[in-house]
């Protein structure tokens, strides 16, 4: 990513008593996923026309270390936590801080224009690699 996605989280991104909402992680993790791509020349919608190929996401999880409230200020630090012929996941560091607080993935597969399977082009494969690997990931 050109540069890290920082905010502060409102009383919108939490639950009733001022605790992030498990669910709010899932919008910013695509959020940074596809500033980060766009910071790469890559637009997720254009990938077929542009590229001859195309992602889809299949798995997308989410661990909670610790507890973040409102006005808290996060960060989204991307990592490549795993990268196989086809596939990859993303991972998605929130620090408050230096202190990761939640650790998000998301895992894409690519697919050719008629949905077959397809191995990782190295134009995305170029992309990928500008991230850091994540602690004992499988690069």
């Amino acid at each position: 990513m050109s540069s890290p996605l920082r905010f502060q989280l409102s009383y919108g991104d939490c639950d009733t008593v001022g605790i992030a909402y498990f669910a709010v992680y899932y919008p910013w993790m695509e959020r940074a996923y596809s500033t980060w791509l766009y910071s790469h020349g890559l637009r997720s919608g254009e990938l077929v026309e542009q590229h001859g190929f195309m992602t889809v996401g299949v798995h997308s999880e989410c661990t909670y270390k610790a507890m973040v409230r409102v006005f808290d200020e996060l960060t989204i630090r991307l990592v490549l936590d795993r990268v196989g012929s086809s596939s990859y996941t993303v991972g998605f560091d929130f620090l408050r801080g230096d202190e990761v607080v939640t650790h998000g993935t998301m895992t894409f597969v690519c697919r050719t224009p008629e949905g077959g399977k397809a191995a990782i082009p190295d134009v995305l494969m170029d992309v990928l690699r500008t991230l850091p690997s994540a602690e004992g990931a499988a690069a």
